[in-house]
């Protein structure tokens, strides 16, 4: 426990069977339970994880979203702290940030990744599509966001009932801290973080159309976002109108 709180490390998983054991091996004294969501890889990542102490389950649906979400029902932790599985994230700093949530009374942290303390750690292209979407991100939602791609996130299992998270592949990342700036305003942060190059090897994926895919997304989501808030809006007019409250 770190003080008074229950601290759950969800991990989602798939192919890492190096990183997720540097990821869980930095995590530090007070983590309560550790729990890898493994979308049924065809290395030694389950086994792996179970040797290095962690409790897996193997979700053969893939996604990155519904990896989180199913972590997040299981988790048992008031605390829950976030990290991918390549080894990249220092989540060993979560004592220090869930202090820092205390004292300032916030209820979720994103940790920023940028600015990079080591520019080696991050391929440049990779740098240019996570700036350019936290900028459209910021400019989007009225929210300043260093980093909203980051992969660990701090935050207590109770806000998530405030959050209205819908997609499970990997838009989740920059959904939740969308969802999360937008609905619990002054109880959002950003908390600066060292990263590391990544430990394995770098996974096939498909940059351009990841990143194009997210910018859609978070232009969707602002969307959406602005439409229910106007529909909850004319809902309580109505309501008012009826009961004849002529009140703002």
């Amino acid at each position: 426990m770190f003080g008074s709180h229950r601290t759950t490390l969800v991990i989602p998983a798939l192919n890492e069977e190096e990183g997720v054991v540097a990821t869980i091996e930095r995590a530090p004294e007070g983590i309560d339970e550790i729990i890898v969501i493994d979308g049924g890889s065809s290395d030694l990542t389950k086994i792996n994880a179970e040797r290095a102490g962690a409790a897996v389950i193997v979700q053969l649906v893939r996604g990155y979203g519904l990896a989180y979400k199913t972590g997040f029902i299981v988790a048992t932790g008031d605390i829950i702290i976030t990290g991918d599985a390549d080894g990249t994230y220092p989540v060993e700093l979560a004592p220090q940030i869930v202090a820092e949530m205390d004292r300032r009374g916030l209820d979720f942290v994103s940790c920023s990744r940028f600015p990079l303390a080591d520019r080696q750690s991050m391929e440049s292209l990779n740098r240019f599509g996570n700036r350019s979407l936290s900028l459209l991100g910021s400019a989007v939602s009225l929210t300043y966001f260093r980093d909203l791609l980051s992969g660990m996130w701090i935050f207590r299992k109770s806000a998530l009932s405030e959050l209205r998270v819908v997609t499970n592949g990997w838009n989740f990342s920059a959904e939740i801290k969308l969802e999360a700036a937008h609905k619990l305003g002054k109880r959002f942060a950003e908390v600066h973080i060292p990263y590391r190059e990544r430990v394995g090897m770098t996974h096939n994926v498909r940059p351009f159309r990841i990143g194009g895919e997210n910018a859609l997304f978070i232009v969707y989501k602002r969307i959406s976002q602005l439409y229910r808030a106007y529909a909850m809006r004319n809902n309580e007019d109505q309501i008012r109108a009826r009961r004849g409250d002529s009140r703002p």
